[in-house]
C-alpha cells in the first residue's frame, strides 16, 4: 500500500515536472517545481517531490547550505556517519556547508519538501539499496 498519495499532486505548491535535469543524481523518479529563479537572488528555492522509494545521491553543498521544509509524506534524511532521521510534514532540516548527506522518500510513501539551497552541490555516489532497505525495518 502506498501512503500519502495526495502528495503526488502537490500539497501546497504544484509538484512540478519530472526532474529530468537531475535524474542522474537520483534513484527513482522525482519532480521539481522551481519557486524562485531570480538571478539576482543567490539561493534556489524549489519543491522536490519523491515517488515512494526515491532518494537522491549522497551530496555536499560547498560554499553554502541547504534548508529542507517538509511539506508532505514520509521521508528520510541522513548525514554521513549519523543515523537516518525519519521526516514528516512540518519537519525542518538545516544542512551546513560541507556536510555529506542525502534525503528521499520512504519505500511506501510519497514525500515532498521545499529546498532552499545556496552554494555549489557536489554529487556523489548513490545510496545503495542495501543501505536504504535497512531503514525500512
Amino acid at each position: 500500500m502506498t501512503k500519502n498519495e495526495e502528495v503526488k499532486n502537490g500539497v501546497i505548491f504544484d509538484r512540478g515536472d519530472l526532474n529530468e535535469a537531475f535524474a542522474k543524481y537520483f534513484v527513482g523518479n522525482s519532480y521539481l517545481n522551481h519557486l524562485v529563479t531570480d538571478p539576482e537572488v543567490n539561493v534556489g528555492v524549489g519543491v522536490v517531490t519523491f515517488e515512494p522509494g526515491t532518494r537522491n545521491n549522497w551530496h555536499i553543498h560547498h560554499d553554502g547550505y541547504q534548508i529542507l521544509l517538509v511539506t508532505g509524506g514520509e521521508g528520510w534524511y541522513q548525514e554521513d556517519g549519523k543515523p537516518a532521521q525519519k521526516l514528516t510534514a512540518g519537519d525542518v532540516i538545516v544542512t551546513h556547508d560541507g556536510v555529506k548527506h542525502w534525503h528521499g522518500a520512504t519505500s511506501n510513501s510519497w514525500f515532498s519538501h521545499i529546498a532552499i539551497t545556496a552554494g555549489t552541490p557536489e554529487w556523489l555516489e548513490p545510496v545503495s539499496d542495501k543501505v536504504y532497505n535497512k531503514l525500512e525495518g
